[in-house]
C-alpha cells in the first residue's frame, strides 16, 4: 500500500526586490534627524514602507560614533523599512546584526531623489473625480483628464503622468518617469522623483511654478526664458541643469 505524500506548506524561490539606498554621509543622528524633518517633513505618507538599504560606503566616521539602532528608528519614523546595510566596518556590522540588518553586496539599488527635492508632493490623489491608466511604452502611465486646482496633488508612482487638463498655480503633479501636460502648466512639476535622471517634462504650454527633475529643481524666483514662457516646451536634465527647448 503506497503512503500519500503530503503537499509541501511552503516553497522557497529566489526574488530580485528594489531597494532604495540611504547614503549616509554623517554620523550625527539629530543632524539626520534635523535634515530628513527638514526635507521629508511635509510628505510623511510618501516612502510606504519601501525596503532599504542604509549605505555607509561615503561616511567617515573614525571614532564609530554611528549609532544605527537610531538611524533605523528615524527611517522608520519617515515609512523607510531598514533591512540591509552595506558598505559598514566590522564594528558598524556588530551594531547592524543586532538591529536586525544582513550586510548587503550585491543588490540592485534604486537610489532615492525625494530628499533633495525642497517641494515635493504627498502619494494622495485628492478632489481629482477622473484617473485612468493607458498602456505606454513604459508601461502603464497614470492619465489626468479633469483640470487640477490649487491645493491639488496628484503623484504617479513608478510610472509617467499624463495629465489632458490645466495644471493651475498652486496645483502640484509628482511623477517617477516623465510627465506630459497638453495644457497650460501653470503649477508645480516633479518629474524623476526617485533619481530617473533621463526623465522629462513636457507641456504644451509652459508657465511653471516650479519645475524638477531628479532633484534638480527651478522656481518662479528664476523668470522663464523668454523663448520657452508661454509655449510648447520639454525640459530635461543635463549635469546638474535644467535645459528648456522649445517644442
Amino acid at each position: 500500500m503506497s503512503q500519500t505524500s503530503t503537499p509541501h506548506a511552503y516553497e522557497i524561490k529566489s526574488a530580485s526586490l528594489p531597494l532604495v539606498s540611504f547614503l549616509i554621509k554623517n554620523s550625527d543622528t539629530s543632524a539626520l534627524q534635523a535634515d530628513m524633518t527638514r526635507r521629508l517633513g511635509a510628505t510623511p505618507g510618501f516612502f510606504d514602507n519601501d525596503p532599504v538599504v542604509i549605505d555607509l560606503s561615503s561616511l567617515e566616521d573614525p571614532h564609530n560614533l554611528l549609532d544605527l539602532p537610531s538611524i533605523c528608528l528615524l527611517l522608520r519614523t519617515h515609512q523607510m523599512l531598514p533591512v540591509a546595510v552595506r558598505g559598514a566596518n566590522e564594528q558598524q556590522l556588530v551594531q547592524a546584526r543586532k538591529a536586525g540588518l544582513f550586510e548587503a553586496r550585491d543588490l540592485s539599488i534604486q537610489a532615492p531623489s525625494a530628499p533633495r527635492v525642497e517641494t515635493v508632493v504627498q502619494e494622495v490623489i485628492r478632489e481629482v473625480e477622473v484617473v485612468r491608466e493607458v498602456q505606454s511604452g513604459s508601461g502603464a502611465a497614470m492619465v489626468i483628464d479633469k483640470p487640477l486646482r490649487s491645493g491639488q496633488h496628484v503623484y504617479a508612482k513608478g510610472r509617467d503622468l499624463i495629465v489632458l487638463a490645466m495644471v493651475n498655480p498652486g496645483a502640484e503633479i509628482m511623477a517617477d518617469g516623465h510627465i506630459h501636460v497638453y495644457a497650460p502648466l501653470r503649477g508645480k512639476a516633479i518629474a524623476g522623483a526617485r533619481g530617473d535622471e533621463q526623465a522629462r517634462i513636457f507641456t504644451s504650454c509652459l508657465e511653471a511654478e516650479l519645475l524638477s527633475i531628479a532633484g534638480t529643481y527651478r522656481t518662479s524666483d528664476s523668470p522663464l526664458p523668454a523663448e520657452v514662457a508661454g509655449k510648447r516646451a520639454q525640459i530635461s536634465l543635463q549635469g546638474d541643469k535644467l535645459v528648456m527647448q522649445a517644442l
